[in-house]
């Protein structure tokens, strides 16, 4: 399953591109050519529905609940969307609207086989971005000064290209019309918000290898916003 993702160069980018969502905007922007990279345990950019302010608002969120007997491990990192409803982990942060949105610029999967993981990248026509579903809480844990806010991103059964791999997990993508009633802008019951959570089919993405770094070789620092909160 997914473990690791590309994401927009700023926080402040993140929000630009939302509202609204047009390629056009995200392509007049002095930094596209860079790209964070994202694994469990990073803080991801959040977008949420504000509702005080009636807004949305990125916040960084870690990648990966706490295990209840050591906070520093992240498990679980992943939802599925079949039974997000009824999970005990997930349903109350489904049921309250803790729901939020993350764009990438690119998602990596890797074989459901032994041995060492085979990542490969998967890439959507350029100029787009792809919206995935997260669910978030936050956790009172007795060692931290404050609550932690973490969030796991949500799955759906693989689509035809990811399935070749062979895998059969993917995240859950939101079409742009899905948005509103994922984040909780539009009013509608559960049942309605659960559909928008489907497989994507028919879509035009470049699934590459990645090819292994060397041993010794480190990778290079992704890019940092010093900022961490819009």
């Amino acid at each position: 399953m997914c473990g690791k993702f590309t994401a927009m160069a700023s926080w402040a980018e993140v929000v630009a591109f939302s509202q609204p969502l047009t390629a056009e905007r995200f392509k007049t922007k002095d930094v596209e050519d860079r790209e964070l990279a994202y694994r469990v345990m990073s803080n991801v950019p959040m977008i949420v529905f504000d509702k005080r302010d009636g807004r949305r608002r990125a916040l960084p969120m870690r990648w990966g609940y706490p295990d209840p007997r050591d906070w520093h491990r992240p498990r679980p990192i992943h939802a599925r969307s079949e039974s997000i409803e009824t999970t005990r982990a997930f349903a109350d942060s489904f049921a309250l609207g803790h729901r939020g949105i993350v764009l990438m610029r690119s998602f990596n999967e890797a074989p459901d086989v032994e041995g060492p993981a085979v990542q490969h990248r998967i890439t959507p026509e350029e100029g787009r971005v792809l919206a995935a579903a997260f669910l978030w809480r936050r956790f009172d844990t007795p060692s931290l000064l404050q609550p932690m806010v973490a969030c796991v991103m949500v799955t759906v059964p693989a689509n035809a290209l990811i399935a070749t791999l062979p895998t059969d997990r993917m995240p859950a993508f939101l079409a742009p019309e899905d948005w509103p009633v994922w984040l909780g802008e539009e009013d509608a019951g559960l049942d309605r918000v659960k559909a928008c959570l489907k497989t994507v089919e028919g879509v035009r993405w470049t699934m590459t290898k990645e090819e292994r770094r060397a041993k010794g070789t480190r990778a290079k620092p992704a890019v940092s916003d010093p900022t961490g909160l819009i």
